[in-house]
């Protein structure tokens, strides 16, 4: 699902990936760990879309984004790639429905269709009595289940998570996790996490360390 090959990151004279090779096979959960700053975002970003290496080759199902103009690079983000972050994100002045629905309206898929599988998804996640409450109306776990609705709408490849739990408490962190294999199990989705969380992490079918700008596996 995603090959990685001698990807080269630095920020000035500060060096944060010095030669990272990740191959992701499809189903597949990983999870990202190492200490603050060793480079877990920057790797994620980089393998989502969201930032472009200095050097090496990024491939998602076969295709090199690397090649991509940025109009190609977010068609193809918004239709194959789900994101899920520290900080959920969803709009305030929208409802839950509303909120994941946003991704597939930019797509341009038909209204009806689309608020009819969000509604699925958001049953899926024990959240169908929650489809006309607005994000303040929430409780944080909820937000948070919104937003990987939100991830899912478009039947993403793979989807990225950035310190999913991060402001979680341990109770909803823990259905959080559960709640990412359970969908990996229905949708065989690939899911690349990066996390502080040892847990989350032991939980993955493979944890990778990131430690001086290298994988130690």
């Amino acid at each position: 699902m995603i090959k990685a090959v001698n990807i080269i990151k630095s920020y000035g004279k500060l060096n944060v990936l010095k030669g990272i090779n990740i191959e992701i096979r499809e189903g597949e959960i990983v999870s990202i760990v190492g200490a603050s700053g060793a480079g877990k975002s920057t790797l994620l970003h980089i393998l989502s879309t969201l930032d472009k290496a200095d050097s090496g080759l990024v491939e998602i199902n076969n295709i090199k984004i690397d090649t991509f103009r940025q109009k190609q690079l977010s068609e193809f983000r918004n239709k194959h790639i789900g994101f899920v972050f520290q900080f959920h994100h969803l709009l305030p002045e929208f409802t839950a429905l509303e909120n994941i629905c946003i991704p597939a309206y930019i797509s341009g898929f038909q209204k009806r269709a689309t608020e009819k599988k969000a509604i699925e998804i958001l049953g899926f996640l024990n959240l169908s009595d929650r489809i006309s409450h607005k994000p303040s109306e929430l409780s944080g776990g909820e937000q948070q289940r919104v937003a990987v609705a939100r991830a899912l709408i478009n039947n993403p490849l793979i989807v990225f998570a950035d310190e999913p739990s991060g402001n979680l408490d341990s109770k909803n962190a823990v259905e959080l996790h559960e709640l990412f294999f359970k969908l990996r199990n229905e949708f065989n989705q690939s899911f690349v996490i990066a996390t502080h969380n040892r847990d989350l992490a032991n939980m993955a079918d493979r944890k990778l360390h990131i430690k001086d700008g290298i994988i130690n596996n």
